[in-house]
């Protein structure tokens, strides 16, 4: 076994390979204190004919990690949750865009957490666990790369914060940088950060990397196998004279500033191209063609930005594209709105719900509820093709999960509004920045429902198209969908007129220098201010109230030894409650209990239920109760919460009452409760 180590702050990770998986093309054990994950990367030996290195990464974890059996109904781990597919995307977006051009065998990373410490980042450790399970293969890549969490603590840097202290940190910030220099990945969410405090957090970020980015070459010259040559064919003279035959074609093509109409146009140009030479050379290969004009159209698009200064729909590299918005767009949903950017838009709706519709999630933490989900959506009519409707995919996982991130730093506190909150974007026209459009649909659906967030969140996608050896550059805001597949980055900022609440960074040139990055972000702020603006005149204000088609809500305290009561026999006494009511009724530990109602009728009866089940009696107060005993120096009378009192037959004398039987109901006023608890009443005509 040949092993290497690192110390990064308090963490003290290790490197090891050539004991386990020996038949995987690279395999790689990283442990962390308890924790110990296999990451293994294997490769066919075969080119496919895709136009794409062929990646699939897989992040698995094994509850028997933490010690804990699935709770499913089989017992055993199935298909990956939502908090392992996000993880996979993190790993996949580091290392993807340090593949090799022209290596297109099909590759599968799979990193599996066997053995689980609280205190550890298994998620991002997988990072330098791939990087190393690729290092020591066969397989051509341009490694290495390691990730690390930073977070801020009363003011002070972290990496890989423990788990208190991702508590108390206003940031959490995932990134993943290269030994060559640069970026390759940012993710993370913020408490309203500056711009400044992003950029020192990156270069923070890059230093603490240093350490492992070492380690990890160490690993790769003591164990790593020759790389296999990546088999590129020679340019070919003639195929290269056939494009530029057809080049001004193609930038008439490009000149059309609507997608559909410049999609339209490049489309036919392309297949004149091919039906050309298939009347000229019946025998030959189409696909190679096809491929090079498409090529083509990227560089003179790239080369016009560059040049002109000027986008593919006529915008200067700084313009936001026109917004519009309406909400209150669905008349019966909780709170709605229909954002449109351009050509991309998103319907959103919001719905709230009780405290019990929270999402409960396993993981190697436990169960835990969350009670804000926000759901993302990109059916295929948005882009005007056919295919089969199924669930949702990794990528409407992840843009959903970064929205979502966006929104938490505004949201109200549990205290301040109880109800459970789920945002529901669909994208019904796209053409780039759809995530961007759900994070300000869903701003205006939250207001439009009367949510009371703090201050409204939007978010801009910033490109990046840069020259030949990064000479010259332009960084571009609000990007359309054709400017992300030619261009260099997808840089994703949203957050509020104070700062930054979520970042993603996704390139596609192998790094990015923090320059980039820096002028990305001051520009991001630029065009967000600008959409707030926007935003603002479409809905000024949070609605004073919610919905009248929303649940009311309203709260009671009981001590917690009544919650037996309230709860009763098998949940008997407080599910007829909710039946009688037709209310949803959430009790904590605490005491505090949530009623959930259509009507404010039931909400009362609710209440008064509640109270007459589990109450504490109150000095003063006057209670309907029922006669359960009679003794000679008066009765007893069981009033709320199951609470007894007695009523002195001096009481009764003065109302003028001889007698009382048992059973009869009587109205009666608490007078006081005694040392001994013991509560005196007096009797209420």
């Amino acid at each position: 076994m040949i092993e290497t180590s690192v110390q990064i702050g308090k963490r003290s990770i290790r490197f090891e390979t050539g004991a386990i998986a020996r038949q995987a093309g690279g395999a790689v054990v990283v442990r962390d204190g308890d924790t110990v994950i296999l990451v293994t990367a294997t490769a066919d030996t075969r080119p496919t004919a895709a136009d794409f290195s062929p990646l699939t990464v897989e992040y698995r974890e094994l509850l028997a990690s933490a010690g804990r059996i699935p709770g499913n109904y089989f017992r055993r781990e199935g298909r990956s949750t939502e908090g392992e597919t996000l993880s996979s995307r993190l790993v996949d977006r580091s290392i993807r865009p340090l593949f090799p051009d022209g290596f297109r065998c099909e590759t599968q990373v799979i990193a599996t957490v066997l053995s689980y410490d609280p205190q550890s980042d298994p998620e991002v450790l997988s990072i330098a666990g791939a990087a190393g399970a690729l290092l020591v293969s066969d397989i051509p890549w341009e490694g290495p790369v390691a990730g690390v969490r930073i977070g801020r603590v009363d003011g002070r840097w972290v990496a890989f914060p423990d788990s208190k202290e991702s508590e108390r940190s206003d940031l959490d910030l995932v990134v993943s940088a290269a030994a060559s220099g640069g970026l390759v990945m940012v993710e993370g969410s913020a408490r309203e950060l500056a711009e400044e405090e992003i950029q020192a957090a990156l270069a923070f970020a890059e230093a603490a990397l240093a350490p492992t980015q070492v380690a990890l070459r160490e690993l790769a010259q003591k164990a790593g196998k020759p790389k296999r040559p990546l088999g590129i064919a020679p340019p070919d003279p003639a195929l290269a004279e056939e494009v530029r035959h057809w080049e001004e074609r193609i930038v008439e093509a490009l000149m059309a500033t609507a997608k559909a109409e410049r999609g339209a146009r490049l489309a036919a140009a392309i297949e004149e191209a091919l039906r050309e030479r298939a009347a000229r050379e019946p025998e030959g290969d189409p696909a190679a063609l096809e491929k090079a004009l498409q090529e083509e159209s990227h560089r003179i698009a790239r080369r016009w930005i560059l040049e002109s200064g000027r986008r593919l729909d006529g915008r200067g590299p700084d313009d936001v594209r026109p917004i519009s918005g309406v909400v209150g767009w669905l008349p019966r949903a909780h709170g709605s709105c229909l954002f449109t950017r351009g050509e991309t838009q998103a319907v959103v709706t919001l719905t709230l719900g009780a405290a019990g519709d929270e999402q409960e999630i396993e993981s190697l933490d436990g169960v835990r509820r969350d009670p804000f989900l926000l759901h993302y959506n990109f059916p295929p009519y948005s882009v005007g093709e056919v295919r089969a409707l199924r669930g949702p995919g990794r990528r409407e996982i992840g843009h959903g999960n970064l929205a979502r991130r966006a929104l938490l730093a505004v949201l109200p506190s549990p205290g301040e509004f109880d109800f459970t909150i789920r945002l529901d974007s669909r994208i019904t026209e796209s053409n780039g920045s759809s995530s961007m459009a759900t994070v300000c649909g869903s701003t205006l659906a939250l207001m439009d429902g009367g949510v009371p967030i703090a201050r409204p969140v939007a978010g801009v996608a910033m490109g990046l198209v840069a020259g030949p050896e990064g000479k010259n550059h332009r960084v571009l805001t609000d990007i359309l969908g054709d400017e992300d597949h030619l261009g260099d980055m997808d840089f994703k900022v949203a957050g509020t007129a104070r700062g930054v609440t979520a970042i993603q960074l996704d390139n596609k040139v192998g790094t990015l220098p923090a320059e980039i990055l820096a002028e990305g972000l001051s520009k991001a702020r630029a065009a967000r201010l600008a959409v707030l603006a926007r935003m603002a005149e479409i809905l000024p204000a949070v609605r004073e109230r919610t919905s009248p088609h929303a649940p009311q809500v309203a709260t009671a305290w009981i001590l917690p030894a009544q919650i037996p009561a309230l709860i009763g026999p098998g949940g008997s006494t407080i599910q007829g409650i909710q039946r009688e009511t037709d209310t949803k009724i959430d009790v904590e530990q605490t005491g505090r209990v949530g009623v959930f109602g259509t009507s404010a009728g039931g909400l009362s009866r609710a209440l008064a239920r509640i109270e007459e089940v589990a109450g504490d009696p109150e000095v003063g107060k006057v209670y309907k109760g029922t006669v359960t005993g009679v003794k000679d120096f008066g009765c007893f009378v069981k009033i709320v919460g199951g609470n007894e009192g007695i009523l002195p037959s001096e009481e009764l004398a003065k109302a003028g009452i001889a007698e009382l039987q048992v059973g009869r109901p009587v109205s009666v006023k608490v007078l006081g409760v005694s040392e001994r608890g013991r509560i005196r009443l007096a009797y209420q005509a």
